[in-house]
């Protein structure tokens, strides 16, 4: 794959990701794309942290938009209203719906030592 990049000011979002444990930097997404997590690197006053990217709609709220939310690990501080890049470098799953908010975490845990793995953090 060849990394695509993503451009644009972090937005407040549903803050659902921060209540599930992983807060994430939400910008509107601004073309049409293969939905999915992503492992990838969100790019921020000339820093590059190591990130997680959701594209597509959460389906196990029932939401219908399509969004973009990075998950920036080993990150704390809050980034609303900050100008940020997301290089995506590689999908590691599809979008999926899941039975509880439980089962979502689990995955994302999941998603979140892959992405250690691959950024060997």
């Amino acid at each position: 794959m060849h990394p695509i990049i993503l451009k644009g000011k972090v937005i407040k979002g549903k803050s659902r990701g921060a209540g599930l444990g992983f807060p994430t930097a939400n910008i509107k997404l601004h073309q049409k794309m293969d939905q999915g997590i992503y492992i990838s690197k969100v790019h921020l006053d000339k820093k590059t942290y190591p990130a997680l990217t959701f594209i597509g709609a959460a389906e196990t709220f029932a939401e219908k938009e399509v969004t973009a939310e990075s998950y920036l690990l080993n990150f704390k501080e809050n980034l609303y209203g900050k100008i940020i890049s997301v290089t995506l470098l590689k999908k590691i799953r599809d979008s999926q719906k899941f039975k509880s908010a439980e089962d979502l975490i689990a995955q994302m845990e999941k998603d979140k030592k892959e992405a250690q793995i691959y950024f060997k953090i």
